[in-house]
Formats: C-alpha cells, sequence, structure tokens
C-alpha cells in the first residue's frame, strides 16, 4: 500500500495514544491518505509538536480513562471536523509483574486503559458514526490476544478481553454499517516495548521466531490498520488481523 493516493480522503478519523508508536504511525498514514484526524494522548506526552504544522491534523491532550474523555473526545472530532469516520482505540499500557506479586492496582489501571476506555470511547462514538452512515472501529489487540506470556497477566487479560469485546461489538453494530476489527501486533519496535527489547535474549528470540527474520515497525501495524479502515474492507468485521511476521504461525 503506497502512501499519497488519497484513499481516506473526505473521512475523519480519531486516533488514541497518537504521540508515539503505532499510534503516531497510523495517524500519519491516515493523514498521508487524505484522512483528517484527531490525535489524542495524555497531558505531557509531546502530542503538539508532534503534529505541529502537520495539514489535516489536530491534537487533543485527554487521559482516556478520564470519566468525561468520551464526551470530550467526540465532541471535539465533531466540532473540529464535522464528524466521524474512523476510531482507532489505540492507547494502552503494558506494564510487567510476576502473577504472585500483581497488584489489585496495577491490574485495575491496566484493565482501565487497555479495555474499559477502549468500550466507553467506542459506545460514545457510535451515535456519530450512524450520523454518517456507517463507520470503521479498529481496536488494538495483541498476539498476546491469543497466547499467554511471563509477567503479563493483566496485559494478557486484556487483549484477550478486546479480541472478545470486538467480536461482540461486531455483532452487534454490523446492521449500522459500522465494523469493529482487531490488530494483533507482535514484537513491535516502540517506546513501550524497549524495556523487553534490553532483556537479554528477548530481541533475538522473537527475530528467530518471525519468518520474515526482523521484528515490526510501526508503520507495519499502520499499513494494516489502513487496510480496515478502507471502504473496500466493508465485508471485514469481527476480524483480528494478525501482525506479528509470522511469529505465532512458528510456534
Amino acid at each position: 500500500m503506497e502512501a499519497g493516493a488519497g484513499r481516506l480522503v473526505g473521512k475523519v478519523a480519531v486516533v488514541t495514544g497518537a504521540a508515539t508508536g503505532i499510534g503516531e504511525a497510523i495517524a500519519r498514514r491516515f493523514l498521508a491518505e487524505g484522512a483528517r484526524v484527531l490525535a489524542v494522548d495524555r497531558p505531557g506526552e509531546g502530542l503538539a509538536a508532534v503534529y505541529e504544522g502537520v495539514s489535516g491534523s489536530h491534537c487533543l491532550e485527554c487521559d482516556v480513562t478520564d470519566a468525561d474523555a468520551p464526551e470530550r473526545l467526540v465532541g471535539e472530532v465533531v466540532s473540529r471536523f464535522g464528524g466521524l469516520d474512523i476510531l482507532v482505540n489505540n492507547a494502552g499500557i503494558a506494564p510487567s509483574a510476576p502473577f504472585e506479586e500483581l497488584t489489585d492496582e496495577l491490574w485495575d489501571r491496566t484493565l482501565d486503559v487497555n479495555l474499559r476506555s477502549l468500550f466507553r470511547i467506542s459506545r460514545r462514538a457510535v451515535a456519530a458514526m450512524k450520523q454518517r452512515g456507517g463507520g470503521r472501529i479498529i481496536n488494538l489487540g495483541s498476539v498476546m490476544s491469543e497466547i499467554g506470556g511471563p509477567g503479563l497477566a493483566a496485559y494478557g487479560a486484556s487483549k484477550h478481553a478486546v479480541a472478545g469485546l470486538s467480536k461482540c461489538m461486531a455483532v452487534d453494530l454490523g446492521p449500522l454499517r459500522i465494523t469493529v476489527n482487531y490488530l494483533e501486533p507482535g514484537v513491535i519496535v516502540t517506546n513501550m516495548t524497549r524495556p523487553f527489547l534490553e532483556a537479554p535474549g528477548f530481541r533475538e528470540h522473537w527475530e528467530q521466531k518471525a519468518p520474515v527474520g526482523r521484528l515490526g515497525q510501526p508503520a507495519d501495524v499502520a499499513a494494516c490498520a489502513l487496510f480496515l479502515a478502507l471502504d473496500e474492507a466493508a465485508f471485514v468485521t469481527g476480524y483480528g488481523l494478525r501482525v506479528d511476521g509470522g511469529a505465532l504461525a512458528n510456534f
């Protein structure tokens, strides 16, 4: 998929967690394809500097777990751009702790960011998408939507739940011409994964597991998000698109 073809001209998108990594890559890919994008991230993440001077973008500093986040986010995009066609629920955290040391606070925070905020923002977005005659909701799962891993009980639980929620949303929202899919990135080189990549042997293990012979880049995930956002993907819903270089196929 080459950028610049304008395949999202006339579309309005919201991308959460858009200051860095996968979220930034998705937002920039959508912008390159002609979409207008509301980029959302927490205060203190340098969001405005990332999109300074980028045509078609607008920034909103907002913690997706705030009680008023869904109303603020959808209200802002409708006010600024006149509607909402595409929602990418990308904001997430990946804390690590051995199961017996996993606190209630860390469990609650992980589920709050990775799952509850996704549910609440999506629910509010539906009304705006109905006004446009349909839409696309793209949730960020993970290969951890399918497998387990050491020290990742809260993260894995949240990502398994994203998969299940996305499938149920697809069933409920299909009659409204709103598709709901989720991406399953493998090991992608971002700020979030850097602590894992610095662990002895981690990078080498996943490079060897991926038949393509490398780790993923945010642009790899953005290309798949673009596909799911297109009008041509109208018959794809309730689907988890694995973006892992074939790593899970090689277990």
